[in-house]
């Protein structure tokens, strides 16, 4: 694993930032909808170990993730587990 991969790495930070930036292009969004925006945009366009790492980060707390994004982690289809397959 590269360290670019560590819970604490590149990849988290970057993660952080990219879903902070999403929420706050929706933040202008009535409450609702800009949840709903924030956990749609990551279901269309993060893959399922962006979207695991995603958990990851919020599950460890005091992630410095925008609080829109925390609420909309409720919406956010959760990946199974790396190496895990989900039947068809």
């Amino acid at each position: 694993m590269s360290p670019d991969e560590t819970p604490h790495g590149k990849t988290e930070t970057k993660l952080i930032y990219m879903a902070n930036q999403i929420a706050t292009f929706f933040k202008t969004q009535p409450a609702d909808e800009a949840v709903e925006g924030v956990a749609t945009h990551i279901n269309k366009f993060w893959e399922p170990r962006m979207r695991r790492q995603l958990f990851a980060i919020i599950d460890n707390g005091d992630s410095g993730l925008n609080p829109l994004v925390l609420e909309a982690a409720a919406l956010i289809h959760k990946p199974a587990p790396a190496g895990e397959v989900k039947p068809a």
